[in-house]
């Protein structure tokens, strides 16, 4: 029988985002149980909270895995990934690869435009922040000295992006596709940095 801890693990992969009552609910506990768990996992750098605001009234808290967390689970599909991906690359020059995660990317960002064009630039942040954990992305944002930076937490790709760097256009182009603004990577996880960290350029207009 599986443990309670993995039973929030796997809620959490199939429904990142979830609240501590959602994970109450699903895994069948009470809430002071699962918040202990999720301190536990949060320790271990398998899960990551971020808040969200729903009204009126304090945010609350929600709960997505990490990339560790992610590994807890089965990854022979990475395998049939790579495979699949040496076999595109070998009969498609590199200008029409890199093309096709940006298509992929673009339309995955489609879904999202009409609820974020008409918002502020940190409004955009803060939806964005939400409609990337949807797609297995964590991401904060900060703005300083009249410089907005992204940084990416955690990446579903990342394992992929070691044999197929190309995969790294996915998040940046449905970044700059949804804030409508060109991005330039300043770190990068593949160099051996912290994040991958992205400075907006507000110079061009959206």
């Amino acid at each position: 029988m599986k443990s309670t801890r993995d039973k929030i693990l796997k809620t959490l992969l199939l429904h990142p985002g979830s609240t501590i009552l959602d994970l109450a609910e699903s895994v069948g506990i009470n809430g002071i149980s699962v918040r202990h768990h999720l301190t536990s996992l949060q320790a271990e750098r398998m899960v990551f909270a971020e808040e969200e605001r729903h009204g009126v009234g304090r945010p609350r808290l929600i709960y997505t895995l990490t990339e560790l967390g992610m590994e807890q689970f089965p990854t022979n599909y990475l395998k049939l990934t790579n495979r699949l991906l040496e076999q595109i690359k070998q009969f498609l020059p590199d200008q029409q690869v890199d093309d096709l995660f940006v298509k992929l990317a673009q339309s995955l960002a489609a879904n999202y435009q009409d609820d974020i064009n008409a918002l502020s630039m940190d409004n955009r942040l803060d939806q964005l922040k939400d409609i990337l954990a949807k797609e297995g992305f964590i991401i904060e944002w900060t703005h300083k000295d009249g410089q907005y930076e992204i940084h990416g937490i955690s990446c579903p790709y990342h394992h992929i992006g070691l044999a197929h760097p190309e995969v790294c256009k996915t998040d940046q182009t449905i970044m700059s596709t949804l804030l409508s603004k060109p991005l330039i990577m300043t770190e990068c996880i593949l160099n051996g940095d912290a994040h991958c960290t992205y400075v907006i350029d507000t110079s061009v207009e959206g």
